[in-house]
């Protein structure tokens, strides 16, 4: 995961947007293909890094840390080290972190609903091509 440099016009760019525009501030805050993903499994509650890895299991352990230390910077989650040994470490979502569970639940409900008729519409057009080249094969 490479940071955008602060001198370049792409970095000047999403932080204008951010700054004047809460909902872009939010989606850098969460997007991205992993942060939101994790939120989801700890919207159930604490999890160690070892349950989070086999619930993500295409992440890279690099990429988990990563996406954890930044979570954590942003306030999203804790993590909680227990002096044991072996020892154990939990993640869990914040108060604000918490804050997010209906937004992901409206993402899931909208991403179903999406799906649905991204599919209907593949199968629409299947149908339409199969019925041309049929037409055409009987000329």
């Amino acid at each position: 995961m490479t940071k955008i440099k602060e001198t370049s016009t792409n970095f000047a760019n999403k932080k204008a947007l951010a700054d004047e525009c809460p909902e872009i501030y939010a989606s850098n805050t969460i997007g991205g293909q992993w942060a939101l993903a994790i939120c989801c499994y700890l919207i159930n509650g604490k999890l160690r890094f070892g349950e989070l890895k086999k619930r993500l299991n295409n992440i890279t352990e690099r990429m988990l840390t990563l996406q954890l230390r930044r979570l954590e910077e942003d306030r999203i989650i804790t993590r909680t080290v227990y002096a044991e040994v072996p020892p154990r470490v939990e993640y869990e979502l914040t108060e604000i972190g918490y804050k997010l569970k209906p937004i992901i639940l409206e993402f899931e409900k909208w991403g179903k609903e999406h799906k649905e008729i991204m599919k209907n519409e593949d199968s629409a057009s299947t149908s339409k091509k199969n019925k041309k080249s049929d037409e055409l094969s009987l000329k």
